[in-house]
């Protein structure tokens, strides 16, 4: 049964992962086993997050890479090919949320959302589905969002971009699954962060909001998403294939409380 989760000899690009979700996931990929590469949008964040990683016992291989710029992607990916061999599991994690009425945003702002969560995950796939298809396997996850399926106020570009990666998601699957290579989504509900920090006090009404909303009556961890990455990243979803694991308490499965 450990041999199914066994993640020993590959190796795992987790973008923007300095911390946060990304950190929380290279950790669990690394507890089952890969080596873990990751990249950032400033050598800042590279810096602080290869000593994060040095801390927790993990020897990561950490460059700046801009996911939006496909040169840089591409360049990214041939440096992890000489050190490591290659992309063997893909974690689209990096991305950007503008909350902004609509009528208020910019274009310019719309785009650099799509830019970010939707552009990117499709040039980092890009970049690595090629080697996948020579090994003849190879594991994309995709980081959607309660966005890929619902709509709030304020984040019509996240959710756009969102929505539009769930169905990224599904087209690899449907495009390369015959070279053993499984695209899913990931669809954390609301985690604890120290983004969402602000939000979580007790009397805070989008707190209370939140856990009327979800069945588990509470925020999610990082480590909610662990298992489910490494579970995606795995031998274990061999056979699963566009789809999109929601980790969310079971919000998209409740109409909430009668008032």
């Amino acid at each position: 049964m450990r041999n199914l989760f066994d993640l020993t000899g590959k190796t795992a690009w987790i973008t923007g992962a300095s911390y946060g979700i990304g950190f929380s996931i290279a950790q669990g990929l690394a507890a089952a086993g890969a080596a873990i590469v990751f990249n950032d949008i400033n050598q800042s964040l590279v810096d602080s997050g290869i000593e994060a990683y040095k801390e927790a016992g993990i020897d990561a291989y950490g460059a700046v890479c801009d996911v939006t710029d496909e040169p840089q992607v591409q360049a990214f990916v041939a440096a992890v090919a000489e050190k490591f061999g290659g992309v063997d599991i893909l974690v689209n994690n990096a991305g950007i949320i503008k909350r902004i009425p609509m009528t208020e945003m910019s274009a310019e702002d719309f785009r650099k959302v799509i830019d970010v969560d939707l552009n990117a995950p499709f040039i980092c796939a890009k970049a690595v589905i090629p080697r996948m298809i020579e090994k003849r396997g190879g594991k994309i996850i995709n980081i959607c969002s309660m966005m890929s399926e619902l709509g709030r106020e304020t984040v019509s570009a996240y959710a756009a971009a969102k929505g539009g990666l769930k169905m990224l998601t599904r087209n690899i699957a449907s495009e390369y699954g015959e070279f053993n290579i499984q695209c899913n989504g990931l669809g954390p509900g609301y985690i604890e962060t120290p983004q969402t920090a602000p939000l979580r006090t007790p009397e805070h009404p989008f707190n209370k909001f939140i856990i009327s909303k979800t069945p588990a009556a509470r925020w999610g961890t990082t480590d909610d998403l662990v298992g489910p990455a490494v579970f995606l990243s795995s031998p274990a979803s061999d056979f699963v294939n566009g789809h999109v694991l929601y980790v969310d308490g079971g919000i998209l499965a409740y109409i909430g409380k009668q008032p």
